[in-house]
């Protein structure tokens, strides 16, 4: 496979990955980093870094607003619950044991 295609591919991935969390807000981000170390933030991190690496400028804003397809302050307040104690818990849990 060429690069070009290989892109492409992971590109289209991507995209995919990006419009699956957006359809399913039921799923909060702390869920996501206890499970799989990573949520819908840290995807926008690694678009605007990815960005930076290529000289483009792009803020935490534009780059949450790209993942979450509307500001994230929008986002938040129609589809973050607060966390409970018990996902809290599960996320320090989580953290010590990726971090050692």
């Amino acid at each position: 496979m060429d690069r070009q295609t290989q892109t492409e591919l992971e590109a289209a991935a991507f995209r995919r990955l990006v419009a699956h969390l957006g359809a399913r807000t039921d799923v909060q981000n702390i869920d996501l980093m206890i499970l799989a170390g990573f949520c819908r933030n840290c995807l926008a991190d690694w678009y605007a870094q990815a960005a930076a690496e290529k000289d483009i400028a792009i803020s935490k804003d534009e780059a949450r607003e790209f993942i979450y397809g509307e500001p994230f302050a929008d986002w938040k307040k129609k589809h973050q619950a607060e966390a409970t104690p018990e996902q809290m818990a599960a996320f320090e849990a989580a953290r010590k044991k990726s971090h050692g």
